[in-house]
Parts: structure tokens; C-alpha cells; sequence
């Protein structure tokens, strides 16, 4: 940039200056920056004037305008033309933001705001050469403008200046000094400065007391920006609106203005030569209702405030998610929400309105329903026909729909007829008309008070509203894809004779299907009971053709008879117990051999199925601990199954252990299974899988290295403890080889005896999830996995007994010295 020369005035000359003096020119220094983004330096080659009138070439220097000498000492003096500044410490590189009277701005200098958001300063639109005042945003690489001073009066060249008049208004002037634009305040004050604002907002502000005389946020443009205000008086029906440019390249005042309504109810609007183009719909208290797909994760911020003076206004601050955010009124009448996308360099719209025709105020005229999903988009609503049929048939719907039959109490004024009360014809997810009148009530008391006014015409009911109720033709009305509000649109009787025909007809309807479903029902019922019957005569047959596959010709078939003889005929009295199959009663053959039968209960929830497998595994098995099977009954929904009897509760203890508790009874009200054994989520929560199995295996696993049964585990010095428990105090302290059986011990078998308690942990974790699974466990036996996770603290480690009571020899039955309760748990 070429040097500029700058003329010396004659002013004594300071040679000193205080710490505190030079703060005073930090705070009055005028800092500048040039059009590019670039600092300019005015520190090289500044002096104040000397005893002569001289000229000094300054490098990079922009000609300053005229300024009042704030303090002598401060080493400010105005010379002229120009301001010359004593400050040896000043630093270049930070923008002024404010403007002192009777300084200025000359095109092409600017000022830009604090935190370098916006720039102040003159610019020519696209496909233009004509200049304007105004603001724009300075950070990003799209140019885009936010405010414009001189919209109608640009200027032809470079010559504009924003400066402060004598009366105190910030003002436009041209090359000629005429005003092309003036902030027009009528209050205000010679002694003034303007300020660029972080925000975006100019403000005119006296320099004592910092009043805010004029802002820009009151007189704007096209552009919403956060902190700015949409308002209205209700009682002045004052507004301050926002005007679209004319076209890209036209700053002027377009077609279109957008602001609030001065109605009961706030809403927005957007004017088209100052009649409505397209409506928000009533504001509830979050939202405006008929925009209810507004996204709200780009309008968080969104609020509406009344100020209980008769002002109410919307306002809008940055989500979370937008940086950079604005409503822009354009020059085809759309309200664009934009976002500025630092990955793209652009902006991203988010939200658009006017977004489809049925958008468009009174597409489809009076009473007329518009729907954008639907061709046409236009319909009346039932009870209406159209008002001009030619122009609804050529798509031109604005004439709207007029009532087929009048209403009750237009019926009396025309021919004194009463007739019957009119009725309402429930829309839902409606966007409700304009010309609304508003009042407080339920729903219920929404539908009297229209009844009781011949006019009321529709109502409708929110939450955040109360009752809406209108008089006139409803206008605007478009069916939305989600949420919206039920409406009732009021009808004459006759118009609901249709409806009623149909309700008569489905009430009919409903009558026949129940008597024809209900007779289906009992038919088919009456034919699966034959199946069922049949199926149970063939069972018995289907029992023998699988005894004869198993090879089970020997296995005796008993008949009812023979068995309720034995048993005294099941009697209480020869019920030897009960399991999860069912009860097990005691009898005696007729050539006096003893038996114990085992009978099938229904709510046991074991079928032929099940029935046939313990026939055949208990047929196959050799146990010196399992009772013989002599035979089997199986008839119909009967079947028993025929043992051997063995005294001192031999069979009660192994027909339970063995064949019932291995089994869980998914059907009945209780768990089922041994005690000790059962995992600690099935036994007290009744949930089973496959890890309660694996549970079960571990203490099996434990008792095997020990050589001791769980259930008759007992240590002289941790009485208290199960036979988990004791595993796991011993792992804990290092000493877990004094676990294993004396009789079975083997230095050359440690690791394996070691590595069997440790998978027996493993297995008996309290937890289901951090037990291993069965296909784990035998790649663990088998040493497939070497490194073995380190297990956790086992369930059931500890048995719930009195600290006072002591336990007893061993060989002797072992109760507790002390009075003690025992409490048995079943699983939910």
C-alpha cells in the first residue's frame, strides 16, 4: 500500500509522558484495519506537531478523519484534517469498534465489532455498483450482509461517509453532503459515539452516561439474528418487521415483510403487499402450533415474551448445535433458517416456510381443507360444497366452499323452523384458521359455549391456549402429517343422518360377527376336543410302539385297576411324597410284593413325551442307588409310573434327588431342585439357564476333589461356612491344596487337582454372566486353555446361622444347640 503524507500542525511540543497518560491514549486511540483483513500501522512515523509545518511520509497509514482533542496530555491534538498521536507503546493489530463525534467513516474504511464478529462499512451487492451502508458477518468466507442503512438511497460512488450530525443522529452523507439516511432520533444528543456491537447491533450511544439512544436491532432489515426482537403493541399496533430486498442485487424494500400480529393469541406472519401470505399459527407456550414439525434441536433457543405492558415479541438465541445461526426473509417470500457449516465453508438451511402451496395463506379459501399429500390439494370440508364450481374444477380454489344446509339458527331466522341442534364434525391434526377469539375452559366447556353463540362457527381446544372459538369463515385450514389440533366444525342435524345410518349399520354388523365368531369358536372347540380324544386313544398304542423301539418288551404294563388296589385306591394315607412329576404313593401287589407309584399330576406340565424318557432311562440304567422300575400305566391323561419300594425313605430320597430335582419344572408355582446345588438366580429368583447347570457341575466338581457332599459339609473351626465358602477362604489365603481329599492325594497330580478347584470356582460364581460356559469348561479340564481367569467371590459362601450356636460331633445329627427358626426360600 502506497505511503500517504501526512501534514504536520504547529501545537508545543510534549516530551514526557506518565504510565497513567498513557493508558488515557490507549483508551482514546483509534485503531484501523484495511479492507483485505490487513492491520493499519500508524505507529511508524507518528509524532505530535512540531514548532514548524512539515510533512513526514507515514507508511501504511489511513487518513484519519477529524476529532475532538479529548485531553492535551493524552498526546491527541487535532490538526485539521487529520489526528496525530504521541503514543510510542501502541500495539497494531486489535480494530476499533466505536467512533467518536465528530469522527467518521469513509468508504472504503470500516470498523469491526470486539470479538471480530461483524464489520460496519460500505459494499456493493452482487451484479451492482451502487454502495451501501451496512453490516456483515467478518469471520466467514461467504459475504454475507445482515443490516443495510441507505437501502433506498444508494450511492453512485466511493465518496459515502457515516458520520454524526451536529444534532446528534448517525447519518449517511454522499459526496455532495446530502443525507441519503439518518437514524432520524428526535432525542438526541451532539456529545455521541456509535458502537459495533459483538452481536451484530449498531447502537447510538452518548458518551457520559453510555444511554443507548438508537440501535439497528430496532430498525432491521431482512435478517433475524440471535438477541433481536420480533414485536408488537397490542394496544398501538406498533411493529417491527422485517422487509425482503427487492432481488439479490437490490437492497431496496421487496414485496414481502415479515413480523408478529396484533391479535389476543400472538402468531407470526408473512405479508405480501401487506396482505397475509403465510401464518405460524397460535403460540401455546413452546410452540407456534400450525409448525409443529419445526425441528426443535434448531430451535431451543426460540422464545416468546410478554411483557405485561401490551409488547410481546419473539426472540431467538444459538443452540447448542449452531454456532452461527439466522432467519433471513428473502426476496421470494420465504423465511430461510440458515446455519453456518465450518466443514462445507456454507451455509445449511434447516428450516423453511412458506414450504409447500397448502403453506400459502388461503390456498384453498373459505372452509376449504388443504392437503399437500392428497390430489388435489384442495377439499371442502364435509357439509360444504364449492362456491364456484367452474373456477374449483380449473384449480383455482380461492373462492372457497359455501354450507349445503344452514344451521339451526339460521333455519329459525329464515322460516321460524327450530329443528333439531346442530352437531360437530370432529378433523384432527388440523392447523387451525386465523380470526380466532380466545377463552379459558376444558374442552367440554368449549363445546357449550360455542353452542350458546349463533355465531361460533368451529372450536378447538389446547393445553397452552384454552378455548379457541370462531365467528367468521374459516380460513387457512390444511391438514398436517404430525401433531396440529382437533377442530369440530359446526353442522347442521341433517348432515350426521349419513353417519348415524352407519353407526346403525356397524352396531348391526358387530352384533352377527360376535354371534358367528363366538359359534365358530364353540364349533371349533367341539373339534378339537374329538381330536384330543383321539389322540389320547392313540397314545396308548404310540406308548407300546415306543417301548418296542427302546427294546423294552419285559418292562410290565399295569393296569388302573392293579394299581388303585395296591394303593387303597390312592389313598392320603399311602402318599409317600410329592415332586415336581407328581405324588408318589405306597402299595402292595396281590402276591405281596410292595411297590411305590409314581402318578403323573396335570398341573405338572409333563406330557407323553417326558413320560416315555424316564420310562426308558430309568428301564436302561444300572445303579446300585436307583431303584428298579417294575412297569408303567399310561391311559388317556393317566399315567404311573411302577417301583420297586425301598424302606428308610430310600426311594423318597432318590426318586427326588435323582429323577425329579435334575429337572426343572418350567410350569409350576415353585422351584424345583436340591438344595445346595441350585444356583443362586434360580434358587432365589426361579430364573434358569444354562449357567445354573454350570453352577450345579461346580459344586459337583468340588465335592469330587474334596471327597465331601455339600450338603453334609461341616468344619469344626468355620461351622458357618458351605462347602463354596470353605473353597474360597482356603483360595484366599494361598492354601487351597489342603482342600483336596487326603485319599486321593498326589504330588504328581497337583496341577490337576489345582486346576479342577479352580475351574469349580469358576463354575460356582455368584454371577451367571462370569460363569465359563460347558464347552469353555471342558477346554479348561482338558487343558486346551492354559491361562484360567481369576475367579470372583462364589454365591452361597456362608450358611445363615446363629454366631451363639455351636455345632456338634460328627457322626451325630446335627442340630443347633439354640433355639433357631429355619426359613425356606422358593424362587419368584
Amino acid at each position: 500500500m502506497a505511503g500517504k503524507k501526512v501534514r504536520f500542525c504547529k501545537e508545543p511540543r510534549y516530551n514526557s509522558m506518565t504510565m497513567t497518560t498513557q493508558r488515557r491514549v490507549e483508551f482514546y486511540l483509534l485503531k484501523y484495519r484495511d479492507l483485505g483483513g490487513g492491520v493499519a500501522s500508524i505507529a511508524d512515523g507518528l509524532h505530535t506537531c512540531g514548532p514548524e509545518v512539515g510533512e513526514r511520509l507515514v507508511s501504511h497509514a489511513h487518513e484519519i478523519p477529524p476529532c475532538r482533542v479529548p485531553h492535551k496530555e493524552a498526546g491527541l491534538t487535532h490538526c485539521g484534517a487529520h489526528l496525530f498521536v504521541r503514543y510510542p507503546a501502541y500495539k497494531p493489530g486489535v480494530a476499533i469498534d466505536t467512533i467518536i463525534s465528530p469522527q467518521s467513516i469513509k468508504d472504503p474504511d470500516y470498523i469491526i465489532s470486539n470479538g471480530s464478529a461483524f464489520k460496519l462499512g460500505f459494499f456493493s451487492p452482487v451484479n451492482s455498483t451502487n454502495r451501501y451502508l451496512g453490516i456483515w458477518y467478518n469471520r466467514i468466507s461467504v459475504f454475507t450482509v445482515v443490516w443495510v442503512a441507505n437501502r433506498q438511497k444508494p450511492l453512485k460512488d466511493s465518496s459515502g461517509v457515516l458520520t454524526i450530525s451536529k444534532d446528534g443522529n448517525l447519518v449517511v452523507l454522499d459526496g455532495q453532503k446530502e443525507i441519503l439516511w439518518s437514524s432520524n432520533v428526535t432525542n438526541s444528543v451532539a456529545n455521541s459515539n456509535f458502537h459495533l456491537l459483538d452481536s451484530g447491533n449498531l447502537v447510538l450511544r452518548e458518551n457520559t452516561s453510555g444511554k443507548i439512544i438508537w440501535e439497528s436491532f430496532h430498525h432491521p432489515t431482512d435478517t433475524f439474528l440471535p438477541g433481536m426482537k420480533l414485536s408488537v403493541n397490542l394496544r398501538t399496533n406498533q411493529k417491527v418487521l422485517y422487509t425482503s430486498w427487492k432481488s439479490p442485487s437490490d437492497p431496496s424494500i421487496g414485496s414481502f415483510s415479515t413480523g408478529m400480529a396484533s391479535v389476543n393469541t400472538p402468531e407470526a406472519f408473512i405479508w405480501k403487499d401487506g396482505r397475509p401470505y403465510w401464518r405460524t399459527g397460535p403460540w401455546n407456550g413452546q410452540i407456534f402450533i400450525g409448525e409443529p414439525d419445526w425441528n426443535a434441536e434448531y430451535h431451543n433457543g426460540f422464545n416468546l415474551v410478554d411483557d405485561k405492558e401490551g409488547t410481546v415479541y419473539a426472540t431467538f438465541d444459538y443452540a447448542n448445535v449452531l454456532p452461527l445461526s439466522k432467519f433471513v426473509l428473502n426476496s421470494q417470500g420465504n423465511l430461510v433458517q440458515t446455519y453456518w457449516d465450518d466443514s462445507k465453508e456454507d451455509w445449511k438451511v434447516v428450516g423453511l416456510a412458506p414450504k409447500d402451496e397448502c403453506d400459502v395463506y388461503g390456498t384453498c379459501g373459505a372452509f376449504g381443507s388443504c392437503d399437500s399429500q392428497r390430489i388435489p390439494i384442495c377439499s371442502c370440508i364435509r357439509g360444504f360444497e364449492p362456491k364456484i364450481i367452474e373456477e374449483w374444477n380449473r384449480g383455482n380454489w380461492t373462492s372457497g366452499c359455501i354450507r349445503r344446509a344452514p344451521l339451526q339458527c339460521q333455519r329459525v331466522n329464515n322460516s321460524g323452523e327450530e329443528g333439531r341442534a346442530d352437531g360437530f364434525l370432529k378433523l384432527k391434526m388440523i392447523k387451525v384458521p386465523y380470526f380466532m377469539e380466545r377463552s379459558y375452559g376444558s374442552i367440554d366447556g368449549c363445546r357449550k359455549q360455542c353452542l350458546k353463540n349463533n355465531d361460533c362457527v368451529a372450536y378447538a381446544h389446547d393445553v397452552g391456549i384454552g378455548c379457541m372459538s370462531w365467528s367468521r369463515n374459516l380460513i387457512d385450514l390444511r391438514k398436517l402429517s404430525i401433531r396440529g389440533s382437533d377442530i369440530y366444525i359446526r353442522l347442521a342435524y341433517s348432515e350426521f343422518a349419513q353417519e348415524r345410518r352407519l353407526k346403525v349399520i356397524i352396531r348391526i354388523s358387530m352384533i352377527i360377527g360376535a354371534i358367528a365368531f363366538l359359534s365358530t369358536a364353540y364349533y371349533f372347540w367341539r373339534w378339537t376336543a374329538k381330536i384330543r380324544e383321539r389322540k389320547n386313544k392313540s397314545r396308548e398304542s404310540l406308548l407300546f410302539d415306543y417301548l418296542d423301539d427302546v427294546k423294552l418288551h419285559d418292562l410290565p404294563i399295569f393296569s388302573l385297576e392293579e394299581v388303585a388296589t395296591a394303593t387303597n385306591n390312592f389313598h392320603v394315607a399311602n402318599m409317600l411324597g410329592r415332586g415336581g412329576f407328581g405324588p408318589v404313593y405306597k402299595g402292595k401287589l396281590q402276591d405281596g410284593q410292595e411297590i411305590a407309584v409314581k402318578r403323573l399330576s396335570k398341573s405338572s406340565g409333563q406330557g407323553l413325551e417326558e413320560f416315555m424318557n424316564e420310562v426308558m432311562v430309568i428301564s436302561k440304567l444300572q445303579h446300585r442307588n436307583l431303584v428298579r422300575l417294575l412297569g408303567c400305566y399310561s391311559e388317556g391323561e393317566e399315567k404311573m409310573l411302577i417301583y420297586e419300594y425301598m424302606p428308610n425313605k430310600s426311594l423318597d430320597t432318590f426318586v427326588f434327588e435323582f429323577s425329579e430335582n435334575v429337572k426343572i419344572m418350567v410350569n409350576t408355582k415353585r422351584v424345583v431342585g436340591t438344595y445346595g446345588y441350585m444356583s443362586p438366580e434360580y434358587a432365589m429368583q426361579g430364573l434358569f439357564s444354562e449357567k445354573s447347570d454350570v453352577f450345579s457341575f461346580g459344586v459337583l466338581l468340588l465335592e469330587i476333589v474334596t471327597g465331601r457332599r455339600n450338603t453334609s459339609f461341616y468344619d469344626d473351626e468355620q461351622y458357618y461356612l458351605s462347602l463354596v465358602g470353605f473353597a474360597w477362604k482356603l483360595w484366599n489365603n494361598n492354601n487351597i491344596m489342603a482342600f483336596v481329599d487326603p485319599t486321593i492325594w498326589d504330588p504328581c497330580f497337583q496341577m490337576e487337582m489345582f486346576r479342577c478347584i479352580h475351574v469349580g470356582l469358576l463354575c460356582v460364581q455368584e454371577l451367571a454372566r462370569d460363569r465359563p460356559t460347558i464347552s469353555t469348561i471342558i477346554s479348561m479340564l482338558s487343558s486346551d486353555i492354559v491361562d484360567l481367569p481369576f475367579p470372583k467371590q462364589p454365591g452361597f459362601t456362608e450358611r445363615q446361622i446363629a454366631s451363639n450356636c455351636k455345632p456338634t460331633q460328627q457322626g451325630q445329627i446335627r442340630l443347633p444347640s439354640c433355639n433357631v427358626t429355619l426359613t425356606t426360600i422358593y424362587g419368584r
